[in-house]
């Protein structure tokens, strides 16, 4: 308390004295001049400054409201994780580390819980491991490339190439679409939002129409028409049989093929059955319209993962509708969720280890309600859950340091 009182104190010196600087370091050679609204000087006599009294104490008010708001967060994660290992990552964020017990054997978690209203400067987002999607990187090469104080693996991709499997957007550009219409977070200049992601896009030819059915994604039918663009990386991928690759550039379609061929910088390549693309022809003037359902206005990122873990304040795992038995069982976890007031909660759960046997995703969704989410999904867990810290990995990974991951969900400091 005494440290609160005094960086107020030399806070409210610091105001006072530049305000003390900007009167009293004019040279007048004139009977009469005006310094600010309302500021003036006759004869060399300044006027009582009462519109930059007004600003000061605007900005010491600012100055105790913001010091109350953190003093309370912090008063609130004291009580909240009591007996916890708690320590301050920055403003406004808090790292937790405890154990919990499981049929009597222990579960070593690390939570992260971050309230953008005590700092407003915080930024969450997800991050990709290279300029393309068929990248794979370490989370603490992410993190420092990103200058994130907290990092954790994001959704879930292919181990092969990196590609992210479902939703994944960043600064408001969609890099891929949805896999099996799973759950999704958004991030909004004032929130959050979650739900079950849909893709509604379609290619626009003259009064014809086309559905495209995902972007930047691995075939999951021979009957979808993909789209492919330059993100995906250089070259399209294979042909399905009985398919076609039309290449689109500036708008306009410049080939047409069954092989694969290069993406254009300014363009897509549509791949899917012939049947569906063959109406299409070079020089036609074409328009690629997509959009998510929801259609969440002015989101800023998505992020793909499942299950759900609680929903609309219920625990909720909807594992078979989102084609995911294969990660149930006990396993190490990674989750997100917010809590009704905003506050952003990550939650790692090492496991497959004597001394942390991981959770069931039952357990994952009891706990994530515990914390208060109203809301929390699962992200992509076993060898991939890893948790970075200020420059260290705060949890233990199946492979020290953790796996090489396709993306990962970031906490930065705007400056």
């Amino acid at each position: 308390m005494d440290t609160i009182y005094s960086a107020f104190s030399q806070e409210r010196l610091l105001i006072l004295c530049a305000n003390i600087v900007l009167v009293t370091t004019f040279v007048f050679t004139q009977n009469s001049c005006v310094l600010a609204d309302n500021i003036r000087i006759v004869n060399g006599i300044v006027s009582p400054p009462l519109v930059n009294s007004l600003q000061i104490e605007r900005s010491l008010t600012k100055i105790e409201s913001d010091e109350k708001s953190e003093a309370e967060f912090n008063s609130y994660i004291s009580r909240k994780y009591a007996n916890c290992q708690i320590s301050t990552v920055t403003k406004g964020v808090k790292h937790i580390r405890l154990v919990r017990y499981y049929q009597g054997r222990p579960v070593r978690l690390n939570v992260i819980e971050a309230d953008m209203n005590v700092n407003p400067k915080i930024k969450i987002e997800p991050v990709l491991a290279s300029t393309t999607l068929s990248h794979k990187a370490s989370i603490t090469a992410m993190a420092k490339r990103t200058n994130s104080i907290v990092a954790v693996n994001g959704a879930f991709f292919l181990p092969q190439t990196g590609c992210p499997l479902g939703t994944m957007m960043v600064d408001k550009k969609l890099y891929t679409g949805p896999v099996f219409n799973r759950v999704a977070m958004g991030f909004f200049d004032d929130g959050f939002k979650m739900d079950r992601v849909k893709l509604n896009a379609s290619l626009k030819c003259g009064w014809n129409s086309i559905k495209i059915d995902n972007i930047n994604q691995p075939r999951m039918s021979v009957g979808f028409t993909l789209c492919y663009t330059p993100d995906w990386g250089q070259m399209s991928p294979s042909t399905p049989k009985n398919g076609l690759q039309v290449v689109v550039s500036d708008g306009k379609i410049i080939s047409k093929g069954t092989q694969r061929c290069p993406i254009p910088l300014n363009g897509y390549v549509l791949v899917g059955p012939a049947t569906n693309l063959s109406s299409l022809k070079i020089n036609d003037r074409v328009s690629l319209d997509v959009k998510t359902l929801p259609e969440w206005e002015n989101v800023n990122h998505i992020i793909s993962g499942g299950p759900y873990l609680v929903k609309d304040g219920q625990v909720y795992v909807d594992i078979q509708d989102q084609k995911l038995l294969a990660i149930g069982g006990r396993n190490p976890r990674t989750a997100i969720g917010y809590t009704k007031d905003n506050r952003f909660i990550i939650i790692t759960a090492d496991g497959r280890e004597g001394s942390s046997i991981g959770m069931t995703l039952k357990e994952l969704a009891y706990y994530m309600q515990k914390l208060g989410c109203v809301n929390a999904m699962n992200l992509d867990g076993g060898g991939s859950t890893v948790m970075y810290v200020n420059g260290y990995i705060a949890n233990k990974p199946p492979v020290k340091g953790g796996i090489a991951l396709s993306n990962a969900l970031t906490i930065s400091v705007q400056q």
